[in-house]
């Protein structure tokens, strides 16, 4: 996968905005207002994702290109390296389940704002 189709995946996602608070290199994605996804345009060829803790467990032991979160809690954030051994379609399945995650995360009004978008 490269960059351009990540992005085109996040921000096809409801409620979903692309911000820059970490500055001008790296994308951040929000569900109103909070982070599911990071990447970055140079240097690395990876991405952060959120991801619940016992499947991230298992997709680290069964995938190289999943490793602990790079500077984020590294139980509940995973950074995926683009074009190794995950599938694509794997990768998309890992960003809606980021997503997901965090949109349940939100307050009822968040979510019931979401569920109308």
């Amino acid at each position: 996968m490269h960059i351009e189709l990540f992005r085109e995946i996040c921000l096809s996602l409801k409620g979903v905005e692309e911000t820059f608070p970490f500055g001008e290199d790296v994308l951040v994605y929000k569900v109103l207002g909070k982070i599911f996804a990071l990447t970055s345009f140079s240097g690395h060829d990876s991405c952060n994702l959120k991801c619940n803790p016992d499947y991230a467990i298992e997709l680290r032991s069964e995938y190289s290109a999943v490793q602990p979160g790079y500077h984020m809690n590294k139980q509940h954030w995973n950074t995926i390296t683009y074009n190794l051994d995950l599938p694509d379609a794997l990768l998309r399945d890992l960003i809606k389940h980021s997503y997901d995650l965090v949109a349940a995360s939100l307050p009822k009004k968040q979510q019931q704002l979401l569920a109308t978008l």
